[in-house]
């Protein structure tokens, strides 16, 4: 027996070299006795996704079911008509209504996506799905995919927060709740209110919008 399971070892750590060497963790599999890690937490919350908890093994299909519903609705601009003369003179207004208008919410996408910043809206966008999340285990599973969208410092999407907003969130993803990033999300939209949102209502592309609008409503 004891010759059978060192035969077995030697097996595991041929695969495991050679999924280290290919880039690649290799995902480990139930055995008769053992009892399966995943009812437990078996490490912490380990965002740097480089230890081989069973978290991570399998987080790629966890992921492909989680991001469809964050990220689906927000990968694309938003379906909504055509904006209206008067809607867009209402965004030069306020934020705020610029942000309660799906056409000024693409609108305004569309311009920070010049300026390499959409990832702001994504994750603004992404936490107000996630906020009428009522399942709980849906909502740990988004609020993992959020994390590592746009929190996590590895993540090319990550959004600008400062630290006593991480270290509150870091401490919420022990026990994520439809709240986990409501500070995160407030922060956000305050930094794109004050510094994102003056520019593009002074960029062409409002004042081109908004001249077009003029030129085909039936007032002018």
């Amino acid at each position: 027996m004891g010759s059978e399971r060192m035969e077995m070892r030697k097996r595991q750590m041929s695969v495991q070299q050679e999924s280290a060497a290919g880039g690649t963790a290799p995902a480990q599999q139930d055995q008769p006795g053992q009892a399966n890690p995943r009812g437990s937490n078996a490490c912490c919350f380990c965002w740097c996704c480089c230890c081989s908890c069973s978290w991570n093994e399998d987080r790629d299909d966890r992921n492909r079911k989680a991001s469809y519903d964050v990220k689906e609705g927000t990968t694309d601009c938003e379906d909504c008509p055509k904006p209206t003369l008067e809607e867009v003179h209402s965004w030069g207004q306020s934020f705020d209504k610029l942000m309660c208008c799906p056409a000024g919410r693409n609108a305004f996408r569309q311009f920070l996506r010049t300026e390499f910043s959409e990832e702001n809206m994504l994750f603004w966008l992404a936490c107000e799905e996630f906020r009428k999340e009522t399942n709980k285990s849906m909502i740990e599973e988004k609020a993992r995919v959020i994390y590592e969208d746009y929190i996590s410092i590895l993540s090319p999407k990550e959004v600008s927060l400062d630290s006593r907003v991480r270290e509150t969130i870091n401490r919420n993803m022990q026990e994520p709740t439809s709240h986990t990033f409501d500070d995160a999300q407030l922060q956000i939209y305050t930094l794109m209110q004050r510094d994102s949102y003056p520019r593009y209502m002074n960029s062409p592309a409002y004042k081109n919008l908004l001249n077009t609008l003029s030129e085909q409503s039936p007032e002018s």
